[in-house]
């Protein structure tokens, strides 16, 4: 017996820096919160950080993923062509697309009800792994809850500038050693994926 489903529709960006802080931003234009945008920080040292735009929905992602620390901030995103501006509160982030690749052009044909189906995601989960080692699909996302990603587009990061609480992080690198926030990672190629993400609810989490 299937629990309530939440898809949020959207993006998710994920960079690394040169001083070894990795970054993950969601911003969703549809969600069952409304429009909203989120931020994902994982320091050297490991330590996981969110910040979120309110309370309930820094309660909700904190139910879904693992962190250290919890902060509500505002949290906006801006898109201008290929060039996106993230900016959360002690968070600025200035990231630049490039053309989409061939596994972009493949995954923007994805019908939007695959990408909202289980089934699917469980059949791109062996290939999402092996073409990008840390990616996963589908998966188990905190007590009593379930997850699946549908992947729709992909173009890869080509640069990035990020200053976190006064320090330049320095220049753009691979999201590497994979983020652990949850049950699988961003690409480690710098990427902002279009994506279809389905949360299931048990029944303590309804």
């Amino acid at each position: 017996m299937t629990g309530e489903r939440l898809r949020f529709d959207g993006w998710i960006a994920g960079v690394g820096t040169a001083s070894g802080t990795r970054l993950v931003v969601g911003h969703w234009p549809r969600s069952p919160f409304g429009a909203f945008s989120d931020v994902m920080v994982e320091h050297r040292d490991g330590e996981r950080v969110l910040l979120a735009p309110s309370r309930r929905i820094a309660d909700f992602v904190a139910a879904t993923y693992r962190f250290d620390r919890i902060e509500v901030v505002p949290v906006t995103v801006t898109a201008a062509g290929d060039t996106w501006l993230v900016e959360a509160g002690p968070l600025r982030l200035r990231l630049r697309t490039g053309r989409r690749s061939a596994l972009g052009v493949l995954l923007s044909a994805v019908p939007a009800p695959f990408a909202r189906n289980p089934v699917w995601a469980a059949l791109c989960d062996v290939p999402a792994r092996l073409l990008m080692p840390g990616v996963r699909t589908l998966g188990r996302a905190g007590p009593g809850r379930r997850e699946w990603y549908g992947a729709r587009g992909l173009r890869p990061v080509v640069a990035a500038d990020a200053v976190l609480d006064g320090a330049d992080l320095g220049p753009l690198s691979p999201l590497d050693p994979p983020v652990a926030f949850g049950f699988g990672s961003a690409p480690r190629g710098p990427s902002l994926v279009r994506v279809t993400t389905t949360v299931e609810l048990g029944s303590a989490g309804r």
